[in-house]
């Protein structure tokens, strides 16, 4: 819990870098993940006032919170019987004001973009030929 977070331009710089990292490798996923940051450490935690007819009264806090966003590859030990070497875990977060989510969604997107160019066009011809075998049979 004592990580530190990057800056937004150090984030995508990071966030390319293990793109490229898990493309090299030819195999491997870089899951991302955001949420509400809803406790900074360093101040207190928000109040919002309670209202007694709406059940998700802590949901709508006085100001905008920032959000948290987590990239990482979930490194895993070598299994065994297979090749694949053993790789160390990378986890890089950055923390996004309220203010500047519409710049970083459009970096966000684009660095998402190119971070699948290496995936591989899904076959729907192989799913099509199995459902008339199966409504063939009597």
């Amino acid at each position: 819990m004592g990580r530190e977070h990057l800056t937004n331009d150090e984030f995508f710089a990071q966030l390319a870098n293990l793109f490229e990292h898990n493309r090299k490798k030819g195999h491997g996923s870089v899951y991302l993940t955001q949420k509400r940051l809803t406790f900074d450490s360093a101040s207190t935690p928000p109040s919002p006032t309670k209202v007694s007819d709406d059940p998700l009264w802590d949901t709508h806090p006085e100001s905008p919170l920032p959000i948290l966003i987590r990239a990482s590859n979930n490194g895993s030990a070598k299994r065994k019987g297979t090749d694949r070497e053993d790789i160390s875990k990378i986890v890089i977060s950055t923390v996004v004001k309220p203010d500047d989510l519409d710049g970083f969604y459009g970096r966000y997107a684009d660095a998402c973009k190119t971070g699948m160019t290496g995936l591989k066009k899904r076959d729907r011809k192989k799913g099509k030929k199995d459902k008339k075998k199966k409504k063939v049979t009597p």
